[in-house]
């Protein structure tokens, strides 16, 4: 069996105020430098053989704590960073945004992305997302564990795409919880008549 553990980062104070945060570089607060120091032990323990995370602040925070408690040094890729969500959305919540931008809101709601400037579709997360996944785990080798640290509205796009589900179906997933976690194991099974492929394990995963 092979595995994949995607991590979301731990809070920040953008997070707990409702701003949104895109590919803004804010840090982990203080509750999510703990959500990551008390995650990195339960996970250290999965004994990932390589540590990937984004390159914005929050999620290699997070990825530094896990990787230091599993003896590694984390990759960063800009690859797996959260959606650019445009210069207008960012650091606003979402009632600052509909007085300030009522259009490009109304367009958000609408689903018409491409009328919002500097916003990232899914097809463009998948793009730069979903390769590098695959690589991850193609690297992987029998009874290894890889662990990946990003975004919550991300890895809800990208877990499903990954696992070759079509439609839309990470809109009916939870929100990932900071420093929640997505499991998929990649084995065999007798529902499928033996054949190896990857599953979904776990969904929002915490420390309890």
């Amino acid at each position: 069996m092979r595995r994949l553990v995607l991590l979301r980062h731990g809070r920040t104070e953008w997070n707990d105020t409702g701003r949104a945060q895109g590919h803004a570089d804010v840090p982990l607060d203080e509750v999510g430098l703990a959500q990551a120091k008390e995650v990195a032990p339960v996970l250290a323990a999965l004994r990932p053989v390589a540590v990937w995370s984004s390159d914005l602040l929050r999620a290699s925070q997070t990825a530094a704590a896990v990787a230091a408690e599993s003896g590694l040094e984390p990759v960063l890729d800009d690859r797996l960073r959260e959606f650019d969500i445009g210069a207008n959305r960012t650091g606003l919540t979402a009632e600052a945004y509909a007085a300030a931008h009522p259009e490009e809101h109304a367009a958000l709601l609408a689903g018409d992305i491409d009328a919002i400037p500097g916003r990232e579709t899914h097809d463009d997360v998948l793009a730069r997302f979903l390769p590098a996944l695959r690589s991850y785990a193609d690297g992987l080798g029998e009874g290894e564990t890889g662990l990946v640290v990003s975004h919550g509205a991300a890895l809800r796009v990208v877990v499903p795409a990954f696992l070759g589900w079509e439609g839309d179906p990470g809109e009916s997933f939870g929100v990932l919880a900071n420093c929640g976690w997505v499991v998929l194991e990649h084995s065999a099974s007798t529902w499928t008549g033996g054949v190896e492929r990857w599953r979904l394990t776990a969904w929002n995963r915490v420390v309890t």
